[in-house]
């Protein structure tokens, strides 16, 4: 993971659950390339097309609640989402997303000041957020070193592969 992205976005609403994010039907595939091309389809049968070239999803309050599949983020990852910043996370969304190695941030006022299809560049280091189409910016709380470590590994597996093989 790089520590600064440029993307457009894809905008979504307030308690985006986990079963809109993956319906449950698709729980019975393992590829997370299989799973991604039918994510938030509920949403926006259209949403596999827009995430290709790298979005990054911006939501409003609570997103992720619901169960706590980690299919949900494999999804968004493996569909072309780079990042996701909401108002608000459920926690275990949250965790299962830093987990598989999508970097998730929470950002208030961010749902507001975010169009469909604005382009934002994300600074994970700073916790700086700017929206480059309109010129708003915004400063979050920074993810600890030890979260931009496990996103830059692609995953907390990855990251404790690479620790224990320094030793």
């Amino acid at each position: 993971m790089d520590s600064k992205i440029k993307a457009k976005t894809v905008v979504f609403g307030n308690n985006i659950d986990t079963d809109v994010i993956l319906p449950g039907k698709y729980l019975i595939l393992v590829d997370p390339y299989d799973l991604a091309k039918h994510a938030l389809e509920g949403l926006d049968t259209k949403f596999v097309e827009k995430a290709k070239p790298g979005v990054i999803l911006v939501g409003g309050k609570n997103f992720g609640c619901g169960s706590s599949r980690e299919q949900a983020p494999l999804a968004l990852k493996y569909s072309g989402v780079r990042c996701v910043i909401a108002e608000s996370f459920a926690r275990i969304f949250f965790r299962n997303a830093i987990n598989i190695g999508l970097p998730v941030i929470e950002c208030k006022g961010i749902s507001s000041a975010v169009k469909n299809g604005d382009e934002l560049a994300v600074d994970f280091e700073a916790g700086k957020i700017e929206n480059v189409s309109n010129g708003k910016k915004f400063q979050v709380e920074k993810l600890p070193p030890f979260i931009l470590e496990i996103l830059a590994d692609g995953g907390l597996i990855e990251n404790l592969r690479r620790r224990m093989n320094k030793k």
